[in-house]
């Protein structure tokens, strides 16, 4: 689920920007992966009742709730919104996620099938070092929001921009990012925690495991499926930063063997980050830049 504080359209706004994904598929270890056809036919989706950018979808499993956050622009306090299903490509604007938002950045939703929603937060960078909350989502509130323990480096200077929950909560895929002084990640990795006894954890072999994501570029906006076995993220170059984000995914045979080399999604065009798979694994949904403006944009295979 996505899918950030930092987005390609902010690269040189450390903390001050805004990806991650509704992820699915079968909750049982090692199974086979299911065989879909080719991404194709992308559809622009409308958001009844909002007019500004929309960024950093993330579908709920049960294909109700649509999640998002408006401009991370600086000078906008972005904040975290969501939208009611009509249809596939048709959502009822429902206002702010109250209890999520602060006077910082709040943003790039995920949750798993308990209802635990994790989002980013620079709400309390500067005091503890850390960005990454949760809390307990119930008809559009928020409550017992909390920081995530576990995750962050606890060092000046790197960041956790970009995360996303397995939908069983299991697992957490996040974004290690180093920033140093400057404004601009100097690399930025998919990494991933686990969750023991209640708390999460870093997972010993997670180089291992997302060593080919994490072949050149930065890698972020990182959707894990409920099976583990295919894998979503975004990919800048900065040697070809001309290029723009453009969106991946990669697939391995079982939870514990590494993810295969990542292949980018032909049908995605232009400025595209953050996807969210729905629990079908059927329809992608992205972030597009259109005209200077950000939407919510659709994909899907067989």
């Amino acid at each position: 689920m996505r899918t950030s504080i930092f987005t390609f359209a902010a690269l040189s706004i450390f903390l001050l920007s805004g990806a991650i994904a509704v992820c699915a598929g079968d909750l049982r270890d090692n199974v086979a992966p299911t065989t879909f056809g080719t991404f194709a036919n992308p559809q622009p989706v409308t958001i009844l009742g909002y007019t500004q950018d929309a960024m950093e979808p993330f579908i709920s499993l049960d294909g109700q709730y649509l999640f998002f956050n408006n401009s991370n622009d600086p000078s906008v306090d972005t904040n975290l919104f969501y939208a009611t299903r009509i249809d596939d490509l048709t959502f009822q604007f429902q206002g702010e996620i109250a209890g999520a938002n602060s006077t910082a950045l709040d943003a790039v939703a995920s949750m798993d099938s308990t209802g635990k929603f994790y989002f980013i937060s620079t709400r309390s960078y500067p005091q503890t070092l850390s960005t990454i909350y949760s809390g307990d989502f119930s008809n559009g509130t928020l409550s017992n929001v909390a920081l995530v323990p576990g995750v962050s480096k606890l060092m000046f200077g790197w960041v956790n921009f970009d995360a996303g929950i397995r939908p069983d909560g299991k697992r957490l895929y996040f974004v290690d990012a180093f920033f140093g002084t400057g404004n601009f990640p100097q690399s930025a990795v998919l990494t991933i925690a686990k969750r023991a006894r209640g708390h999460f954890v870093r997972v010993a072999n997670s180089d291992r495991i997302m060593a080919n994501i994490n072949t050149g570029g930065l890698n972020y906006a990182p959707c894990p499926t409920a099976s583990d076995l295919e894998f979503f993220f975004t990919r800048v170059n900065p040697a070809f930063i001309g290029d723009g984000p453009k969106i991946f995914t990669a697939t391995r045979s079982r939870r514990s063997k590494p993810f295969g080399m990542p292949v980018q999604i032909a049908a995605i065009t232009g400025f595209a980050e953050a996807p969210t798979i729905t629990a079908d694994g059927k329809s992608l949904y992205y972030h597009l830049k259109v005209n200077g403006t950000f939407e919510i944009y659709r994909v899907t295979r067989p």
